[in-house]
């Protein structure tokens, strides 16, 4: 039976398959010196691990396994519940838990912005983890760009 030609493709490929290995997007994390805040602390930025989106294709797994071997121990994860089925990651933050990486979840809409109060209390779990030499890690749903 011939599919109606009213059916749109969609922006995500329909295979639950992982690509080959050589078409899988690299996995960078920007190291941000937080020196200027008179912290001897580095930041961790980076894009959401495991998405699959338009021309971008990573593996949670392997995303998750750079993530352990930089000694994340806290990330702090902006993205919506929403955001991490359309970036087909539903279950990053099980996954970070089940490798004992504390996470730190403030979902913020796209485009959107957090209220004075969630500001507040996101600043303070990281002065926490930052106070505490703890190895801390930011991403949201874009890729970060962080200037030299």
């Amino acid at each position: 039976m011939k599919p109606p030609s009213s059916i749109q493709t969609s922006e995500f490929d329909s295979s639950d398959e992982e690509p080959i290995e050589d078409e899988q997007t690299p996995f960078q994390i920007s190291w941000l010196s937080l020196s200027r805040v008179n912290c001897s602390q580095f930041l961790g930025l980076c894009a959401l691990p495991g998405c699959k989106f338009k021309d971008v294709r990573r593996n949670v797994q392997k995303d998750t396994e750079e993530l352990k071997s930089c000694g994340i121990q806290d990330i702090f994860v902006f993205c919506t519940r929403g955001e991490l089925s359309k970036y087909r990651v539903p279950n990053l933050l099980d996954l970070y838990q089940q490798c004992g990486i504390i996470t730190h979840h403030h979902p913020i809409a796209d485009g959107g912005t957090p209220d004075i109060a969630s500001c507040c209390e996101i600043m303070e779990e990281l002065t926490i983890c930052l106070k505490n030499y703890r190895k801390t890690l930011i991403h949201s749903c874009l890729s970060p760009t962080i200037p030299v």
